[in-house]
């Protein structure tokens, strides 16, 4: 078994690098503004700035906040071992800062009408469910944007008795 290779402050610094521009890329890849991703990690924009650019002074909160409010999980493995390529996170419960249409196919579809843009709030893609919730297909709908649905019925619905898994 090979041994890791000691950890120097150039190897942290360069890794913090390489993941806060991963963290860059993800957020410009959602199409989000940094004042909006900075908002939603409940960070300062200046916070969120130093953290793409990988400054290894920004607090580990902070970080981790960053990472999931851009839907992405921080692991830490041991030297040799290797990560996982195919293993996915578990985004139960978890809600976007902005939801991209698509994404999730029954909700682009009934967001016909919405022009301008790939992304919804996660309130607006709560009411198109809500109010469409007669044209959902719960059976052909995908895991993930059941998830999606629950998620957001939870965190931000008024009355649970209108949920649309339960009208199904």
């Amino acid at each position: 078994m090979p041994t890791p290779s000691p950890a120097t402050p150039e190897n942290c610094t360069a890794l913090l690098q390489a993941l806060g521009a991963q963290i860059r890329s993800q957020r410009k890849a959602l199409r989000l503004s940094a004042t909006v991703t900075a908002e939603a990690a409940g960070v300062s924009r200046v916070t969120l700035h130093r953290i793409e650019k990988g400054e290894p002074s920004v607090t580990m909160g902070a970080w981790c906040n960053t990472l999931a409010a851009l839907g992405m999980v921080l692991q830490a493995h041991g030297g040799s071992e290797v990560p996982l390529a195919g293993a996915a996170p578990d985004l139960t419960g978890w809600i976007p800062a902005r939801v991209p249409l698509a994404d999730y196919p029954q909700l682009r579809a009934l967001a016909w009408q919405v022009h301008g843009t790939d992304t919804l709030t996660p309130a607006e893609a709560l009411g198109i469910y809500e109010r469409n919730a007669r044209h959902l297909d719960m059976q052909a709908m995908p895991a993930h944007e059941q998830a999606l649905l629950e998620a957001l019925q939870l965190a931000l619905s008024p009355n649970v008795a209108t949920r649309a898994t339960d009208a199904v």
